[in-house]
């Protein structure tokens, strides 16, 4: 029997109530949603990067109906709460956020992430004022929602050329005032950061893990304050990396030595196969 929308927006509250922090594990599609499942974890998101590479695209290269309907496949592979990269909301009117967001609920997610980026090279980031009008409309839909939708507000700053903190924890704090869930800061260079932009907000912080050299342990995470960690691209990345390894075995030497390390095939089809699928 799988869980209704309401009890897995509830569930996934509650992860945010617990003490310590939990990982959020980005899927790319019903098969790996079901094996991240299988595997325990409690909770599971989109990645915009990930969805843009199994349509054989670049991250930002996705329609709005294209992220819904990759969401929507994602949460209908596991019986988890699912939360969706929704990147700028897909339009930059405030009201075209607060869109996404119902069509988002619509989809069955019970989270989702509005960020600052505006996708202009020229001006990659929104002003601030307009930035924090674009969060208080998702967070207003949301509200009023039948069931509790966790909104994660991103600033963008250290992905988008101006590692500023001073300034990120501005807009974050600006995003939390107009009713953001959780908080969202990509690409924090260190830990004594991370504890900073912790220290400085009241409602919980996602640190998104799988930046070479910016990711740090769950256990170090945890003592910085950070309440939940996501994985952006990284599984996608690994599985990709396992691929292209394989491939050019295959293709440069004619061997097939990766098949020793692979999952067996009945393995794998448990994971298909398991309880509430």
């Amino acid at each position: 029997m799988t869980s209704s929308q309401l009890e897995k927006a509830n569930r996934f509250h509650a992860l945010h109530q617990e003490p310590g922090s939990f990982v959020i594990a980005n899927a790319w599609d019903a098969g790996s949603a079901r094996i991240l499942a299988g595997l325990g974890f409690r909770a599971l998101a989109t990645s915009s990067g990930a969805s843009a590479g199994v349509l054989g695209r670049r991250d930002g290269m996705v329609t709005r109906q294209e992220a819904l309907d990759h969401a929507r496949a994602i949460v209908a592979a596991a019986d988890l709460p699912v939360s969706a990269d929704l990147e700028k909301g897909f339009d930059d009117a405030p009201e075209g956020a607060a869109e996404t967001i119902r069509l988002a609920a619509a989809v069955g997610l019970v989270g989702g992430s509005i960020e600052d980026f505006s996708g202009d090279p020229q001006k990659p980031l929104f002003d601030l004022s307009h930035a924090q009008e674009r969060v208080a409309a998702a967070a207003e839909a949301a509200r009023k929602l039948p069931f509790p939708f966790t909104l994660t507000a991103r600033a963008e700053n250290f992905l988008r050329g101006n590692p500023n903190l001073d300034d990120t924890i501005q807009r974050l704090k600006a995003f939390e005032a107009v009713g953001a869930d959780v908080l969202m800061a990509p690409g924090l260079p260190d830990l004594a950061a991370v504890q900073m932009v912790c220290a400085a907000l009241s409602r919980p912080f996602n640190f998104m893990a799988g930046i070479k050299g910016r990711s740090f342990s769950t256990a170090e995470l945890a003592g910085a304050g950070v309440k939940r960690i996501s994985l952006a691209t990284s599984l996608y990345r690994a599985a990709m990396s396992g691929l292209v390894n394989a491939a050019r075995e295959v293709k440069d030497h004619g061997t097939f030595g990766y098949v020793d390390t692979t999952i067996a095939t009945q393995e794998l089809n448990g994971y298909m196969s398991g309880p509430g699928f």
